[in-house]
C-alpha cells in the first residue's frame, strides 16, 4: 500500500490542495469529487490502487482545503468549475488519464474529456448521470426553483447546505443496514469547512447553477457517441438522485460500456470499496494494456 501524499499548488491566484498517490510515472486516474464533499471522499481508494496507478484528487476551490476565492474573481458556476479543472491538468501536464466521474466531478470531468478527447484512456461513471430522463425523486426541489426561482423556493433549497442537509447527501436512501458502513467525517468535516471559511453562499450560487448542466447533456451524449471512450459504468442503484436507470442509460450511446449495479447508494466508495476498486482496477489494466507502467501515464 502505497502512502498518500498531500500537496498544494498555485493556480490563476488560487492556493489548490489535492492528493497524490503511487509512482508519478505511472498511467493517471484522476478524480474531481462531488458535491458536498472533497478529496476526502477518495481518501480509501487511493491507496487501495496505488500500487498500479498513479492517483490524482484535488479539492475544487470553495471545497475541501483549496482557497475559496470571492464571488468576483471566481463564478461558482459549472462553467467556472469546467475551466478551473483543466487549467490544473494543465499545470500538473498531464497528457494522459482516466477520469472517474461522480456527482458534480462528473459534470467537470465530462467537460475536460470534451476539450482534449486524444487524453482519454477512459472513463468511470459513478452515479453521475447525463440522461435528463432518468432523474429520479430527490432532483424534484432543485427542478422546481430552476423552473421559479422564487425566494421561498430559493431558501428552501438553501436550507438543506447545512451539516443535516450534507448529512441526508452521504446516507439518504441507504439500506439501514448500509448507513453505517459511511463515516460521520463526511459531512462534518465538509460542513466545518464550510462555517469556517463562509462558504454556504458560493455552495447555494453553485446549487442555482445546475441547470446549465442540462444545457449540455446533449453534448455529452454526442460526445460519446462519437469518439466510443472506453468506459466502466459502476452504480449504486439506492440513489434518490440517480437510479439504476440513469446508470443502464449509458447503454444509448456507449452499447460496449460494462455495467455493474450494486446495492449501495449515491457514495459507493463508503459501503462498497472493494468491489469498485477491484472494477476499477481491472478497467485501468484493460485501457492501460496489463503491465501499466509500460503505457503513456503523464
Amino acid at each position: 500500500m502505497s502512502s498518500v501524499r498531500h500537496r498544494w499548488l498555485e493556480l490563476d491566484g488560487m492556493r489548490i490542495f489535492y492528493r497524490e498517490a503511487g509512482d508519478p510515472e505511472a498511467p493517471v486516474l484522476l478524480l474531481p469529487h462531488g458535491y458536498p464533499s472533497s478529496s476526502l471522499q477518495f481518501r480509501n481508494l487511493l491507496p487501495r490502487l496505488a500500487r498500479e496507478w498513479r492517483l490524482i484528487a484535488p479539492d475544487h476551490p470553495g471545497f475541501g482545503y483549496s482557497d475559496t476565492p470571492s464571488v468576483e474573481s471566481f463564478g461558482y458556476t459549472f462553467d467556472a468549475y469546467a475551466a478551473y479543472l483543466e487549467r490544473f491538468v494543465d499545470q500538473l501536464e498531464l497528457s494522459r488519464y482516466v477520469v472517474y466521474l461522480h456527482d458534480y466531478g462528473s459534470q467537470f470531468g465530462l467537460r475536460l474529456a470534451m476539450s482534449a478527447p486524444e487524453r482519454v484512456a477512459g472513463l468511470v461513471f459513478q452515479n453521475g448521470d447525463i440522461y435528463e430522463d432518468q432523474h429520479g425523486p430527490k432532483y424534484q426541489p432543485l427542478k422546481e426553483m430552476w423552473a421559479d426561482p422564487t425566494e421561498e423556493r430559493i431558501q428552501a433549497v438553501a436550507a438543506a447546505v447545512s451539516e443535516e442537509g450534507f448529512r441526508g447527501e452521504f446516507v439518504g436512501e441507504l439500506p439501514d443496514e448500509l448507513v453505517d458502513r459511511v463515516s460521520p467525517d463526511l459531512w462534518t468535516h465538509s460542513w466545518a469547512l464550510v462555517e469556517r471559511y463562509g462558504r454556504r453562499d458560493a455552495l447555494v450560487r453553485l446549487l442555482r447553477d445546475q441547470p446549465s448542466t442540462l444545457d449540455w447533456f446533449e453534448r455529452e451524449q454526442e460526445y460519446l457517441r462519437r469518439e466510443q471512450p472506453p468506459a466502466l459504468v459502476v452504480w449504486g442503484i439506492n440513489d434518490g438522485y440517480m437510479p439504476a436507470g440513469a446508470a443502464t442509460a449509458y447503454r444509448r450511446d456507449l452499447p460496449t460500456a460494462e455495467i455493474h449495479l450494486l446495492d449501495g447508494g449515491h457514495w459507493l466508495l463508503e459501503t462498497h470499496l472493494e468491489q469498485v476498486a477491484g472494477l476499477v482496477d481491472e478497467f485501468l489494466a484493460k485501457v492501460y494494456g496489463q503491465n501499466g507502467r509500460s503505457a503513456p501515464g503523464s
